[in-house]
């Protein structure tokens, strides 16, 4: 379920709304079992525990999730953070729709008002602070 792209990274199918649920159930709990995730999602979800461990199987087909046996139960991990996974997902934007160009996007996110005075102050002082460290 996972392909190259043009720059040789891996590229995931994209998440459902419902796996994004479950990733986050995963990701703020660490590794745990599928009746951990169901207790989460169930808080906001009428779903039974066999539909989130099939949710899981596929996270873990896509390549989203890892498990291993702890006795009779599957713990599920996460293949990498939040964070990284989200990174990824941007640059594949940036590669896809920006010819490559990091500012390209940026600038286009101005542009367009997606970022906030606040935000842009907050990216502002964070590049101050890494080409001071440099």
């Amino acid at each position: 379920m996972t392909t190259r792209s043009a720059t040789g990274a891996n590229v995931r199918s994209p998440l459902t709304e419902l796996e994004s649920q479950v990733m986050r159930a995963v990701w703020d709990a660490g590794p745990c079992t599928v009746e951990a995730v169901h207790h989460t999602v169930s808080r906001s979800r009428n779903l039974k525990e066999a539909t989130i461990r099939t949710l899981l199987r596929r996270l873990e087909q896509k390549g989203y999730l890892t498990h291993k046996e702890e006795g009779r139960a599957y713990v599920y991990a996460a293949v990498e953070p939040a964070r990284s996974l989200a990174a990824r997902a941007v640059r594949q934007i940036i590669d896809r729709f920006c010819q490559g160009s990091v500012e390209e996007l940026v600038s286009g996110m101005v542009e367009a008002k997606v970022l906030s005075k606040r935000e842009l102050d907050g990216l502002e002082a964070f590049v101050k602070s890494r080409k001071q460290a440099k």
